[in-house]
């Protein structure tokens, strides 16, 4: 085992530095894209913005729901406090019921009618100790009482909370449709510019060769980094039975016919906007960062030479590097208006696509 780390320290090492030559390549492969340099740049603010918002929201929920928790922790704590607190009174009642029972009689009028001096001792020490432990009990009942109040200091607290983060995350979501709006209004500017069949065929074609480009320095990086899949199963065997990463029509598959003689090499399914992204299988990601053309991109290494992508989303939730469970929830869905609405996904093997109807299980 001891052996074993090393190669894995290096391993990562080599991973640490493909993340900093991939984001040199990117910048190469936009000092080369002279056309819309400006509003492609403007468009990858707005969605790197959108994703720390989006990101800061979930964090907001994620307090929320926390502090939800802790609420409902204090509610049982007091409820069950409650029922103690109802047995004692039920306690106390029925020790004033004997004592007043008991009493009827005056301490002088048994003083005077008792004939045995020590049977006159016993009920005399009884009342002692029945009086006693009634002011034990009283003296409980106000503790139990202060503790009950401090409960519901506690609980009005978290309800404080509660209403501060849901304040805050009206604001966080009230700033992220803005960006959304924003964005939709510089897709649309983009789109304008992009006019004619040939200017979109030219722009979807460079965007294509950029990502054959990314794939392409990955796959060399990726070929020296073990896959480390341990005992589980690779997507090799999963064939026909990998999860969808989301529910939603395929809106345009593999092989279909786009603009200017192009075809689709992966899949775009229909989702709305804020919908969660799952991994299809376990893997590694070894990138996920945005891209022209595809919005914020995860490319996930699964080892064996396969590779899963995931285009157009609001928000990436974890870094280069991290080891995704399968069905692990990786990314959010962004807003892409029109016919490009939802998840762009696409399987590589050893840097061809594939067609993923012949792995997905629909």
């Amino acid at each position: 085992m001891s052996a074993q780390n090393p190669d894995r320290a290096q391993a990562e090492s080599r991973l640490n530095q493909v993340t900093l030559a991939i984001s040199q390549l990117q910048r190469q492969l936009e000092a080369s894209r002279a056309d819309h340099r400006k509003e492609q740049a403007r468009i990858r603010e707005t969605d790197l913005a959108i994703q720390r918002t989006n990101l800061s929201f979930r964090t907001l929920e994620q307090e929320r729901t926390l502090h939800l928790a802790e609420l409902a922790e204090l509610e049982r704590e007091r409820e069950a406090f409650l029922a103690s607190l109802d047995e004692r009174l039920g306690q106390l009642a029925e020790q004033v019921r004997s004592s007043y029972r008991l009493g009827s009689q005056s301490r002088m009028k048994l003083i005077l009618n008792q004939d045995d001096p020590s049977g006159l001792s016993r009920m005399l020490a009884y009342y002692d100790y029945l009086n006693r432990a009634q002011v034990r009990k009283i003296s409980g009942l106000k503790e139990a009482l202060a503790t009950l109040d401090g409960m519901q200091q506690s609980i009005d607290r978290e309800l404080l909370r509660i209403q501060e983060v849901q304040n805050e995350q009206r604001i966080v979501l009230d700033e992220l449709n803005r960006q959304r709006e924003t964005r939709v209004l510089l897709l649309s500017q983009l789109s304008d510019q992009i006019s004619g069949d040939e200017s979109r065929m030219q722009e979807l074609e460079q965007n294509r060769k950029d990502l054959e480009a990314l794939l392409e320095r990955l796959t060399d990086v990726l070929a020296d980094i073990p896959a480390d899949l341990g005992s589980r199963t690779g997507v090799a065997q999963q064939k026909g039975k990998l999860p969808m990463p989301l529910k939603g029509p395929v809106k345009h598959a593999y092989g279909q016919q786009r603009a200017g003689g192009l075809r689709w090499q992966g899949w775009l399914i229909g989702s709305a906007a804020g919908a969660e992204v799952k991994t299809v299988a376990y893997g590694r990601i070894a990138f996920a960062d945005w891209l022209r053309g595809y919005g914020l991109m995860m490319i996930i290494d699964h080892g064996q030479g396969y590779l899963s992508l995931y285009g157009h989303n609001e928000s990436l939730l974890h870094e280069v590097g991290t080891w995704v469970e399968p069905g692990e929830v990786i990314s959010i869905v962004g807003s892409n208006p029109g016919s490009d609405q939802g998840l762009y996904f696409e399987l590589r093997k050893n840097g061809k696509a594939v067609d993923p109807a012949a792995w997905l299980d629909r």
